[in-house]
């Protein structure tokens, strides 16, 4: 399985990182969704109607409905901690996945694990 490690090796090499700061919004619930992020370095924090959903770090993807069908993001991202940003849009996601396979699993791994835990905890509350 691909590790977190060379996640961000295959980020780093899509395109240009972007800066926020601790408390700066990535993107929020209901805006319009055409990239996906990996984090290489921080943590976010992604909240739901103003409940956290998660903190991810280093390593890990989140966004991903936006090259998959979603039009609108269904929850928001916040920089928990200063972090930088790597992005793919649809076009450069399908290059990475021809050139390295193994990237599509981790990233349907993430996704699929983000999904459970929010059915988990939405029948706990």
């Amino acid at each position: 399985m691909l590790d977190a490690t060379k996640t961000i090796s295959i980020f780093q090499r899509q395109s240009d990182p972007k800066a926020f700061s601790a408390g700066d919004t990535i993107f929020a619930e209901g805006q319009f969704a055409d990239f996906m992020y990996g984090i290489l370095d921080g943590e976010v924090e992604l909240l739901h109607e103003g409940q956290s959903l998660e903190i991810l770090q280093a390593g890990d993807v989140f966004g991903v409905g936006a090259l998959l069908d979603e039009r609108t993001r269904p929850y928001t991202a916040i920089a928990k901690t200063d972090c930088k940003l790597a992005f793919l849009d649809q076009e450069r996601f399908l290059f990475a996945v021809q050139e390295t396979p193994v990237f599509a699993l981790r990233v349907l791994k993430g996704y699929s694990d983000r999904l459970n835990r929010m059915a988990r905890s939405c029948r706990v509350a």
